[in-house]
């Protein structure tokens, strides 16, 4: 999707970084609802945690590729050989336990899908009427640093069923990702075209 975006300068983020750019006109904040997509996002997520959010951005592609884009079932049937693999791949974030943990959050999102008929049902339904919330921020200042009711209750949920590298604030940096919540400043012109979206 091209947003054609009128202001730089008023973007909530990334202005000057040409990947960022794209990413917070085109994607952030976009409602996600294909299981491949969502669960490509939350393993990416958890993959930033202690780096950048740039840094992924820039390895998103080779990640796609050595992940098998991301697909479920592929994922959760990697084996030794194939995690050995992965951890000499310079293209990716070469950390064993996060590696592991998309093998193991694989296998955890397949039974979801079974129990909910799919990730999409189970991920929006963290979220009021299953909706993105709107909560309107004036500044990027006034966006929870950390983590949010919501993001606390579905990273606890999914600790539970055996996820892991999905703290609180994974969650909620996955939630913004993935349209879950419209976090565009209201004075950045993406915040009402994402509640057009939200709201068609």
């Amino acid at each position: 999707m091209v947003t054609n975006f009128p202001l730089a300068g008023t973007r909530c983020f990334g202005t000057g970084s040409p990947i960022y750019e794209v990413y917070h006109d085109e994607e952030w904040g976009v409602p996600i609802h294909d299981d491949r997509h969502l669960f490509e996002l939350l393993i990416l997520e958890g993959a930033q945690a202690g780096l950048s959010w740039e840094t992924i951005l820039k390895r998103r592609k080779t990640y796609r590729q050595a992940f098998d884009n991301f697909e479920l079932e592929k994922v959760a049937n990697y084996d030794d050989m194939k995690i050995a693999d992965l951890l000499q791949n310079e293209g990716i974030i070469r950390n064993k336990l996060k590696v592991n943990a998309a093998v193991k959050n694989a296998n955890v999102a397949l039974a979801i899908q079974k129990e909910h008929g799919s990730l999409n049902n189970y991920f929006w339904s963290f979220v009021a009427n299953s909706k993105p919330l709107q909560p309107n921020f004036a500044s990027m200042n006034d966006v929870p640093a950390g983590a949010t009711v919501e993001s606390i209750a579905l990273s606890k949920d999914l600790k539970i069923r055996g996820m892991t590298f999905v703290g609180p604030t994974i969650t909620y940096a996955f939630m913004q990702s993935a349209g879950m919540t419209n976090d565009h400043q209201t004075t950045c012109p993406r915040h009402k075209q994402i509640q057009d979206i939200a709201t068609n």
